[in-house]
C-alpha cells in the first residue's frame, strides 16, 4: 500500500511539475492574448473559433482515449502479454485515425451552417463575426486530428509509468499559439489567425509527433494496415469509450456553453468570460488534473490486480488532499483576484473594464475548484473499475438543467453570473459522481470525507476573508496601478496562506499538520 501512495506521490510531483510549467504557459498565452487582442471582437472570433473542433474531440472521446484504453493496457500488462498490448494498439489506432480526420472534413464543410446556427439568432454575432469565426474554425480544426491520434500514443506512455513526454505536450502547444500569435499581430492588427496558425502547429509537433516518439520508446510502433473495425481490441475500445461519446458531460460542454451564453453579451464578454475560466483552470490543472493523471494508471493496474481495497484506500487519501489544497485556492482567488488579474493583464489592448469583469468571472468560477478536484478522481477510479456509464450518466444529466442555469446566471448577474452557474453545476455533478461510489462501490476509503471539505470550506471562508481585507485596504476596493497592484496580491496571498494553514490546522485537518510537520 505505502509503495503504491508513493509511486502516486512520485507520478504526480512529475504531472504536476509539467502542468504548472503547461498553466504558466498558457498564462503567458493568455497574457499576449488579452496585449495583442484586448476584450475585442477579434479576441470572440477566437474563442468561438474552438466550440465546434472541441465538440468532435468530446465526441471521438479524444479528451479521454487515455482513460478508456489504458484498462486494456493494463490487462495485458497484468499478464504479462506485451505483444497482445501492441496489437492491440495498432487495431485501435486506425479506426481511429479514419473516424477523427473524416469527421474534420464533415465539420469543414458544415463549418458555416453550424457557425450560423450558434451565434447567428437574435442580438448575437453579426455577419461580419460570423464569417470570422467560421473561417478561424476551418483552420483550427485539423488540430483535433493531432489531440485524438496523438492521446493514443499518451495512453500508451501513461501505461508504462512514462509521464515526462506527455507533459510536454501542452507545453510545446502553448508556447506554438504564443509564437504564432506574436507574428500574426507584428504588424500591429488585432488578429486572431497567428493565434490560431499556432495552436494547429503547437498540435502536430507537441501532442502529435512528440507523442508518437514516446510511444517507439515505449516499444509501440505505428503498423499502417487497412484499419479493422471488428478487431476484438478495437470493439473492446469503442464499448469502453461510447458513453464517453454519446454521452457529453457537463464538464466537457461547461466551456462551450459558457461561451453560447456570453455571446448575447457586449464585446469582448466571450474572451472575458473564458479568461477567466483557463485562470481558475491554473489550480485546478495544478492540484486535480495532476493528480487525477498521476493516479490513474496506479488505480487502474490495482483493479486488474484484483487490489481493490488497496485501491480505495489510495482514491480516498488523494481526494482527502485535493480537497485541502483546493481550499487555498478557493480562499486566494477571492482574495486577490482583481489586483492579480490587473497585474496579469491590463497591458496593451486590454482594457480596466476588462479586468473588473475578468476578476468577478474569476471568483464565481473559484467557487467550483474542490467540485473540479473531486471529479477528477472519482471519475477515474470509475473508469479504473471499467464503469464508465456511471460518470458519463452524471455528466449528462447535469447538461439539461446546467442550460438554462447558465441563461439565468446570465440574466441574474451577468457574465460573471455566467461562471456561477457554472460552479453550481460542476458541484452538483461533483456530489453525484460521490453517491454514485458509495452505492456502488461503499465507502471504504472514503472516511472523514465530508469533516475534509468542513475543514476545507473553513479554511476557505477565514482566509479568504482576511486576504481581502488587507488587499482592499491596500487597493482602496478599486483598480489599482501596477505596483499597487503587486503589492496587494503579495501581502493578500501570504495572508491567505498563513491563515488558511492556520485555521485548518486549529479545526483537525490532517493533511494541514502534515504540512506543518514536513517544516
Amino acid at each position: 500500500m505505502r509503495r503504491t501512495t508513493e509511486g502516486i506521490a512520485r507520478a504526480a510531483s512529475v504531472v504536476a511539475v509539467g502542468i504548472l510549467v503547461s498553466r504558466i504557459l498558457g498564462f503567458a498565452r493568455n497574457v499576449v492574448l488579452a496585449n495583442r487582442l484586448g476584450d475585442s471582437p477579434a479576441a470572440d472570433a477566437y474563442e468561438a473559433a474552438f466550440i465546434i473542433p472541441d465538440f468532435l474531440n468530446y465526441l471521438l472521446a479524444g479528451g479521454f482515449l487515455a482513460i478508456t484504453f489504458i484498462p486494456i493496457l493494463s490487462r495485458y500488462r497484468a499478464r504479462g502479454d506485451s505483444a497482445g498490448a501492441r496489437a492491440a494498439f495498432n487495431a485501435v489506432l486506425g479506426p481511429v485515425a479514419v473516424l477523427i480526420i473524416a469527421l474534420t472534413v464533415a465539420a469543414t464543410l458544415a463549418a458555416d451552417l453550424v457557425v450560423g446556427w450558434l451565434f447567428g439568432s437574435g442580438d448575437r454575432l453579426d455577419a461580419v463575426q460570423l464569417a470570422e469565426v467560421a473561417r478561424l474554425t476551418r483552420l483550427v480544426l485539423p488540430a483535433q486530428v493531432f489531440f485524438v491520434v496523438g492521446g493514443l500514443f499518451t495512453a500508451v506512455q501513461y501505461a508504462h509509468g512514462r509521464f515526462l513526454v506527455p507533459t510536454l505536450a501542452p507545453i510545446i502547444y502553448n508556447l506554438g499559439i504564443i509564437v504564432g500569435g506574436l507574428l500574426g499581430t507584428s504588424s500591429g492588427e488585432a488578429s486572431a489567425t497567428g493565434f490560431i496558425v499556432g495552436a494547429v502547429a503547437g498540435a502536430s509537433i507537441g501532442n502529435f509527433a512528440l507523442q508518437w516518439w514516446g510511444a517507439a520508446r515505449a516499444g509501440f510502433r505505428v503498423r499502417v494496415r487497412v484499419p479493422d473495425f471488428r478487431h476484438p481490441a478495437f470493439r473492446e475500445y469503442l464499448l469502453l469509450a461510447f458513453p464517453l461519446m454519446v454521452g457529453q458531460s457537463i464538464v466537457v460542454l461547461d466551456e462551450s456553453i459558457g461561451k453560447i451564453v456570453a455571446a448575447a453579451a457586449s464585446d469582448g464578454s466571450i474572451f472575458s468570460l473564458n479568461l477567466a475560466r483557463r485562470v481558475n483552470m491554473l489550480p485546478v490543472g495544478v492540484i486535480a488534473q495532476a493528480a487525477g493523471v498521476a493516479a490513474f494508471p496506479f488505480l487502474a493496474r490495482l483493479v486488474a490486480e484484483g487490489r481493490g481495497a488497496e485501491m480505495r484506500e489510495s482514491m480516498g487519501r488523494t481526494i482527502r488532499t485535493v480537497l485541502f489544497a483546493s481550499g487555498g485556492a478557493v480562499a486566494a482567488a477571492v482574495a486577490v483576484g482583481l489586483p492579480a488579474v490587473r497585474v496579469a493583464f491590463q497591458h496593451g489592448a486590454f482594457s480596466e473594464d476588462g479586468t473588473v469583469l475578468v476578476a468577478a468571472a474569476l471568483v464565481g468560477y473559484s467557487l467550483g475548484i474542490p467540485a473540479w478536484g473531486i471529479h477528477q478522481l472519482f471519475a477515474r477510479s470509475f473508469y479504473a473499475h471499467r464503469q464508465m456509464w456511471a460518470p458519463v450518466i452524471a455528466g449528462t444529466a447535469w447538461v439539461l438543467p446546467a442550460v438554462p442555469m447558465y441563461f439565468l446566471g446570465y440574466r441574474v448577474g451577468g457574465v460573471p453570473g455566467i461562471a456561477v452557474a457554472a460552479s453550481i453545476t460542476v458541484t452538483g455533478h461533483a456530489l453525484t459522481l460521490w453517491l454514485l461510489w458509495r452505492r456502488l462501490h461503499g465507502g471504504e476509503g472514503l472516511e472523514g470525507m465530508v469533516r475534509a471539505v468542513g475543514q476545507a470550506a473553513l479554511g476557505a471562508l477565514v482566509a479568504g476573508g482576511a486576504g481581502w481585507l488587507v488587499a482592499t485596504a491596500i487597493t482602496g476596493g478599486r483598480v489599482p496601478g501596477m505596483s499597487t497592484g503587486v503589492l496587494a496580491t503579495l501581502a493578500g496571498g501570504a495572508v491567505v496562506a498563513v491563515v488558511y494553514l492556520v485555521t485548518t490546522y486549529a479545526a483537525g485537518s490532517a493533511e494541514a499538520r502534515s504540512v506543518v510537520r514536513r517544516r
